[in-house]
């Protein structure tokens, strides 16, 4: 099983928990110190897994190392809902990279943020303990530690919106005044509400995403969703 951005691997352990005899465990993650440290629980949790850790970004080529055991297929395990965070055509292209990566016979299993009322959607996105509105906000925190800009994050506010026609979220930081930021050795005039697209996180249909897969070359095997269908895992196949 090959995880693409695992973390701290909590869903990776459950899943790990419920397979019949897996050969090896490959986690890919581009945090060297998150890896080293989920690599030391998961050789405590499971003593006889083979795990094979990388540390690269998963969204650029990377060489599989090869398990000192047989493997029958590989499986491609995308966590959480990461792929909603790519544009359509570059979803369709991270695909197709993914099945020639899992290879004749081989696997994805795949989590999916669902479509769903809008007023859930965007309730998430604003919610009233301020976590994703901190999230965003940390942005400008960092563009100020690690670029050298002068972003004042008092007088910036997070605003998510909904587009129901391309059934994405749009996260936005907005200008509450006219100011000046410095950046890069430029300067940028900001109006009050002219806003900063910071990320787009697409929902998609089950549907849609079967069609979107197929394209990528995966055969549809099954999904499984909670009772309301606001999420959905869903795991293809490659043709043998």
């Amino acid at each position: 099983m090959i995880g693409l951005g695992t973390g701290a691997g909590t869903q990776t352990r459950i899943l790990l928990e419920n397979l019949d005899h897996p050969a090896a465990y490959v986690p890919v993650d581009i945090s060297r110190g998150q890896l080293e440290r989920s690599i030391i629980l998961f050789r405590q949790k499971f003593p006889g897994l083979e795990i094979l850790p990388v540390c690269t970004d998963y969204l650029q080529p990377f060489a599989l190392p090869s398990p000192a055991s047989q493997v029958a297929r590989k499986v491609v395990y995308f966590p959480g809902s990461t792929i909603g965070n790519f544009e359509p055509p570059a979803a369709l292209d991270f695909l197709r990279r993914i099945c020639r990566f899992a290879g004749s016979g081989g696997g994805l299993l795949i989590g999916v943020d669902l479509q769903k009322d809008p007023r859930i959607i965007e309730l998430a996105y604003n919610d009233p303990q301020g976590v994703t509105a901190e999230f965003n906000l940390n942005l400008l925190t960092r563009a100020n530690r690690e670029l050298g800009a002068n972003f004042d994050v008092r007088h910036w506010s997070h605003r998510a919106v909904y587009n129901p026609v391309d059934g994405r979220i749009e996260m936005n930081l907005i200008s509450n005044r006219d100011q000046k930021v410095k950046l890069g050795g430029r300067q940028f005039d900001f109006e009050a509400g002219e806003k900063i697209v910071t990320e787009f996180s697409y929902k998609h249909t089950p549907e849609g995403f079967r069609a979107l897969a197929a394209d990528a070359g995966f055969i549809f095997d099954r999904l499984w969703t909670d009772e309301e269908r606001l999420f959905g895992v869903f795991y293809f196949t490659v043709e043998p």
